[in-house]
């Protein structure tokens, strides 16, 4: 029973840890990264469709990333999408495929990312406290249903804070990590 617990809170504080290192991923620093694009759609044939479902991406350069459609007819969504996204890019469409060349970030822009990374980092650091707080009420639960002894789930409580400070220490290293790449010029 507590080891079923402690390993699915486990799970779901990784889970956590995953989806704030797609959204740290999300963040354009001053290298071109396709990774940039994993949270854009494109209105392809009325539906709402992921950009990776809809191009390929490559990087020929440090600043430059060439898209290339699968479906010629879905250009001009797909470059209306990279437009409208808060990458702050312009995309040249020449026919085949659509050029995004990443301007210099600014200082003021830099400083921007910096504070959307920390709001991304503390969001995966709140999931991953919920996700403790959830684990220690079902572990009370279990003492108080007389299933567990209160050494047993007090023990439990102990390893749970220790998974929950691995964890956001993970986060932590990885905003520290996205914050060096940010200023980096």
């Amino acid at each position: 029973m507590i080891s079923d617990t402690l390993n699915e809170a486990d799970a779901k504080m990784k889970k956590a840890v995953e989806v704030t290192r797609e959204d740290f991923a999300a963040i354009r620093t001053g290298r071109a990264n396709p990774s940039m694009f994993h949270k854009l759609t494109a209105d392809y044939y009325g539906t709402p469709t992921p950009l990776q479902q809809l191009a390929s991406f490559t990087v020929p350069e440090a600043r430059v990333i060439i898209v290339a459609p699968y479906d010629m007819s879905a250009m001009s969504a797909i470059e209306r999408a990279i437009r409208d996204s808060d990458l702050g890019v312009n995309p040249t469409d020449d026919g085949k495929t659509i050029r995004v060349v990443l301007p210099e970030l600014t200082e003021e822009r830099r400083k921007d990312y910096i504070k959307m990374a920390r709001v991304k980092a503390e969001d995966g650091k709140i999931s991953v406290r919920n996700v403790r707080r959830h684990a220690k009420q079902s572990l009370e639960k279990l003492e108080k249903d007389g299933e567990v002894g209160k050494d047993d789930v007090t023990g439990a409580e102990k390893r749970l804070d220790g998974m929950t400070k691995k964890h956001t220490d993970e986060i932590d290293e990885m905003l520290k990590h996205k914050e060096a790449e940010l200023l980096e010029v």
